[in-house]
């Protein structure tokens, strides 16, 4: 039987890289009583605003939730919100003497407007495109230096296709990881989909892999992603395959090893942010244990207490650790 216990006070000594597009999120809470008389639209009267870490700074997060020593490798621009976001790490223990402040870009920003735990509408502030090669190399060295200071269990891919993960920066970040026997951990896009070659975790969801792979799929069994994870493996070498399936659960492969793991009965009240948990408490796992099916359970259980809150919101360890506890023991 797993020492849970154990195992989540192991969390602590590991030494936790993420890097990818990062991301202010703005949360505007009001309430509607009213449609407005200049055009057919709820006119909401705000009482408070809340700001919080999203895209891979979510990431990094959840793995500091954990107890992890995180460190955040991105691109933000030189502006308010950037200092925001930075501020927002800094105050959760979120190592950010790696990250970059372009003056050629903008900060990733996402403001959602919310009455009654529904979502009204959201306003989305970014620069989509690829680093530029300056920006590129700024990026590159700060990984070289973070490996070189840090001696990183793991590295975590997140990518939003906001550009800070070009092709170059993904081949170059996981030749390095291999050089300094560093872990991989990669939560796809569909833009760079098979570029991840070699990595360690592969952690796509299943329209991402049926996009990838042009698949027309309409049944989930296990004879069915044991094919896909095959098909992957040929185009990208990877060691393990970690495929999320929204309500039907989890896939995980490594080698001969496999399985399907349903997912919990939850009130599901948001599921943004809930591939952010799932990649974070995945890479923690099985940079701790190597154990592909305990990876694959723990983080099912993690993505599924997420989505019951409302917004991005990072997992609550001692939650985490009573319900594996409770569902797995």
């Amino acid at each position: 039987m797993e020492d849970f216990k154990k195992l989540f006070d192991s969390f602590s000594s590991l030494k936790v890289g993420v890097i990818g597009d990062v991301m202010l999120d703005t949360y505007m809470w009001g309430r509607v009583d009213r449609i407005s008389p200049e055009a057919p639209v709820p006119v909401v009267t705000l009482h408070h605003k809340e700001y919080r870490i999203g895209g891979a700074g979510n990431v990094a997060l959840n793995c500091r939730s954990l107890g992890a020593i995180v460190s955040l490798l991105s691109v933000t621009g030189n502006d308010s919100e950037g200092s925001l976001l930075t501020e927002l790490l800094d105050s959760n223990n979120i190592d950010t003497s790696y990250m970059v402040k372009s003056k050629d870009r903008i900060t990733t920003s996402k403001t959602r407007v919310i009455s009654r735990n529904q979502q009204m509408m959201r306003l989305d502030n970014e620069i989509t495109n690829d680093l530029s090669a300056k920006d590129e190399k700024t990026l590159l060295d700060k990984v070289e230096l973070y490996i070189a200071n840090m001696d990183p269990d793991i590295i975590i891919f997140e990518d939003y296709n906001k550009g800070v993960l070009t092709e170059k920066m993904i081949l170059q970040v996981i030749a390095l990881c291999k050089q300094a026997g560093v872990m991989t951990a990669v939560d796809p896009k569909r833009k760079n989909f098979f570029t991840y070659k070699q990595a360690d975790i592969f952690k796509p969801n299943l329209k991402e892999v049926k996009e990838g792979l042009n698949m027309l799929i309409d049944e989930i069994s296990q004879p069915v992603l044991k094919n896909i994870h095959e098909e992957l493996e040929k185009l990208l070498h990877h060691q393990v395959s970690f495929i999320t399936l929204s309500e039907k659960g989890v896939f995980f492969q490594r080698e001969n090893n496999a399985g399907l793991i349903s997912s919990h009965i939850r009130n599901v009240a948001d599921v943004s942010g809930a591939g952010d948990t799932v990649i974070a408490v995945a890479a923690m796992v099985y940079a701790s244990t190597k154990n592909v099916h305990l990876m694959a359970e723990v983080a099912n259980i993690a993505g599924g207490i997420v989505c019951e809150e409302v917004g991005t919101v990072a997992i609550n360890k001692e939650k985490l650790l009573h319900e594996c506890e409770l569902l797995l023991s």
